[in-house]
């Protein structure tokens, strides 16, 4: 990564953004005009003020190995002053429900899977050259989990955020979704595995929700998973899978003890 020069958001894109109510986060409020739900691209919003133009250097971001991909961490404030400049698209790599619960404004979804043969995602028809920031909650392994899938297909210019969507969420940028305001419970659920598997990722699903979340195994074969899900309980049965074994209880025993095969 060398030297980033910043990019033009093509006119067509401004003018597809129409004034409409919306639900947005705190830094909302210098937005000139809303993108009604159907014209949701990947671009940011419109802003009444932008900031001016500086250098970013990007070989200076820290780089995490995803799929034998070093993935580069952008950093919320750069990742911010992109989105505000119209200069990236932005991908959400979560679930469907954390999506629709809240999420980035202008984001589209762009799930984190372990098989990415399905043409239905939208980041699929952007151009290879396109600057791509994904994320997720937890607060970058979905996301790195995408960036690296997209790396490997061939687009030449994808990051994540470096401190997640939660942040973002912290912050009070601009979000759009049914349930901004809400900040899911963290349940740590850990497990072991073989160590044979380390850098292998370890998942966890709640089916009824579509709601997942991954982390990497680590060299003695341990791993921690944060879910931070909407609407799900101590109750809520919650399946954990390795390359080893599948486990399926209930969140809350789940999360007492330490999940093996």
């Amino acid at each position: 990564m060398g030297i980033d020069e910043t990019s033009n958001v093509p006119d067509e894109q401004c003018g597809l953004l129409s004034a409409v109510a919306g639900c947005l986060g705190g830094g909302g409020s210098d937005l000139a005009v809303t993108p009604t739900d159907g014209d949701v691209d990947g671009y940011p919003p419109e802003f009444g003020e932008v900031p001016e133009k500086r250098t970013v250097d990007t070989s200076s971001f820290g780089t995490v190995t995803e799929n034998g991909v070093k993935v580069p961490l952008a950093p919320i404030d750069v990742v911010h002053y992109w989105y505000k400049r119209g200069e990236a698209r932005i991908a959400d790599a979560r679930g469907e429900r954390s999506y629709k619960a809240s999420h980035v404004y202008g984001a589209v979804l762009s799930q984190a899977a372990p098989d990415r043969r399905s043409s239905a995602d939208p980041v699929m028809d952007w151009p290879k050259d396109d600057r791509i920031v994904c994320y997720c909650g937890c607060p970058h392994h979905l996301s790195s989990i995408r960036a690296s899938q997209l790396i490997n297909e061939g687009y030449q210019n994808v990051y994540v955020i470096d401190e997640g969507f939660w942040e973002w969420h912290k912050r009070g940028y601009p979000m759009r979704g049914n349930d901004v305001s809400n900040k899911p419970k963290n349940w740590v659920v850990s497990g072991e595995t073989d160590a044979a598997l380390a850098g292998r990722n370890a998942w966890a699903r709640h089916r009824p929700s579509e709601q997942v979340e991954s982390t990497d195994i680590t060299d003695d074969g341990s791993y921690e998973l944060h879910l931070k899900f909407h609407e799900v309980g101590p109750d809520s049965t919650i399946e954990v899978e390795t390359p080893s074994y599948t486990v399926e209880g209930k969140l809350k025993d789940l999360a007492t003890g330490t999940v093996q095969g």
